[in-house]
This record gives structure tokens, sequence and C-alpha cells, in this order.
């Protein structure tokens, strides 16, 4: 019974990696050789996901420490975002995300869906604040 705690144990720490890391890096791959954009957007959200939910997790570590259970939602919501069935990364890309940046940036409403004027807006304006920062 030993012998199967520690496989578990073990199992249960290599599927972080391979859920959060390694099946997105393979899918990222092949989405970039695919010549649908619908996998790119799925995965480029997830990326951008992945990268604030780390960020968040490590400014918020002391807080995360007490709950014992952490890595496991963590790893559920991050097997939620992954997975083609559910597509949760596109899906909270598209909700929150993108709303936030229509409403803030691009003036249109959130039945446009932004694709078009406001994606571009948003474009302009970073592309605009660039350049100015780049003169100072």
């Amino acid at each position: 019974m030993n012998r199967f705690w520690t496989l578990l144990t073990y199992l249960h720490s290599l599927a972080g990696p391979g859920v959060m890391l390694l099946y997105p890096l393979y899918a990222s791959v092949v989405a970039i050789e695919s010549t649908s954009k619908v996998d790119d957007e799925q995965w480029l959200a997830y990326w951008i996901l992945y990268s604030f939910l780390t960020l968040m997790e490590m400014l918020l570590l002391p807080l995360l420490e007490w709950i014992p259970i952490w890595y496991d939602l963590k790893l559920g919501f991050v097997a939620w975002l992954v997975l083609p069935q559910f597509r949760g990364a596109a899906f909270i890309y598209e909700k929150f995300v993108r709303e936030k940046l229509i409403n803030k940036y691009g003036g249109g409403s959130s039945q446009a869906k932004g694709k078009g004027k406001s994606k571009t807006k948003f474009v302009d304006y970073v592309a605009t604040n660039k350049g100015e920062q780049e003169a100072y």
C-alpha cells in the first residue's frame, strides 16, 4: 500500500507540469502549424491567463500557503482552461479580458464582439503610447 501512495504522489506531482506546461506547449506548436485561427486564439489566451495566474500566485503565496488544496484547485482550473472540450481559456478571454479592452479602449458595444474596430483601436492605442514613451 505504501508503494501505491508513493506512486500516486509522484503522478500527482507530475500532473501539474504535464497539464500546465507540456500539453499546452505541444498544442501551441500544433496551433501555429495549422491554418485555423480558432486554435491560435485558444492557446494565446491560455498563455495570457496562465501568466496572469502565475504572477498572482507569486504575489499571493503567503495567503495561498494557508489553503491546503490550492494546488489541486489550480490544477483543476488549468485543466479546464486547457482541455479542448471546454476551451476555457478562449471563453474567459472572450467574456472578461476582451470585454474590458472593448469598454476601456474600443468604445464599442459588447455586441460588436470587438474583432474589427475595437481590436484595432486597442492596438492603435498601445502603438501610440509606445511611440510616445520611446520619444522621452
